[in-house]
């Protein structure tokens, strides 16, 4: 503990991180207007008192917007940020403790889904399934998980070579047990490490697919909807991109440089 709160990099971004939470968590007790009322007379109206970032092409108030489309963004990141983490260890652990036919198996087709660009196969499979928000994560998940298999995978090989493994299989121990007692707890501060400097990619990602239509549908409050509800209004408002905009750029920053100075709190070669 002592050594966490000797980075102070760390700690401001950590502060910072958990005012983001917060406000996601009590976003509707935070917005000054409802998110999803219209009011056509209001339409397009720049900043004022009453609306301090002025009004979206409805009427809506853009700041309870984004506030409110802080916590979609933030809970479609995490959850798949989980998901993925928890697929690609799963993965990873099982074709690297076992090899043979499981590791082939496997580590072909994490091979498969590295060869192909990312974002492009999310999006062709976000078009297959359809806009929503399940399906932009499962979208995203079916073509992230491999990175983390990879990197379990390297793990687990030299893990199950160690002396305290092979002293619990001499003992008898079964499979799932050391599975679960000796490799996992290992891999965990490696998968944390990844998975918190993957949350501003994912969250950027999240955002381009709901952007380009196959995320968040409308009325719901969410940063890259409201990217592309705002463009065809560039020139005439050009406050419905920008605030989006820069929220996302904000808390993608943020994100990111609190993965940085994580990797380096837990990382033993820092000490």
């Amino acid at each position: 503990m002592t050594l966490i709160w000797e980075h102070k990099l760390f700690s401001f971004y950590t502060a910072l991180v958990s005012l983001i939470v917060l406000v996601a968590l009590f976003a509707p007790y935070l917005t000054p207007q409802d998110p999803l009322a219209s009011n056509m007379q209001l339409a397009l109206q720049p900043s004022s008192a009453e609306h301090w970032l002025g009004t979206d092409k409805l009427g809506r108030d853009i700041f309870s917007r984004i506030i409110c489309g802080t916590q979609t963004s933030l809970f479609m990141t995490l959850c798949l940020v989980v998901l993925v983490a928890l697929t690609g260890s799963l993965v990873g652990t099982l074709a690297g403790y076992f090899g043979g036919r499981v590791e082939m198996v496997f580590m072909r087709l994490a091979d498969m889904m590295l060869s192909f660009p990312g974002i492009v196969l999310a999006i062709a499979i976000a078009g297959i399934l359809g806009g929503s928000i399940i399906n932009t994560i499962m979208a995203l998940l079916v073509v992230s998980w491999a990175k983390y298999a990879r990197l379990v995978r390297s793990l687990v090989l030299k893990l199950r070579q160690q002396d305290f493994v092979l002293a619990a299989r001499l003992s008898g121990t079964r499979t799932p047990m050391i599975l679960w007692r000796h490799i996992l707890p290992n891999t965990l501060p490696l998968v944390v490490i990844t998975a918190a400097m993957d949350i501003g990619t994912m969250m950027m990602e999240i955002a381009g697919l709901s952007f380009l239509g196959f995320g968040a549908q409308p009325p719901i409050p969410e940063w890259g909807l409201m990217l592309n509800e705002g463009r065809q209004y560039i020139q005439s408002a050009p406050w419905l991109m920008v605030y989006p905009g820069l929220a996302i750029f904000l808390v993608v920053a943020v994100f990111n440089l609190w993965g940085d100075s994580l990797r380096d709190v837990l990382d033993p070669r820092q000490n």
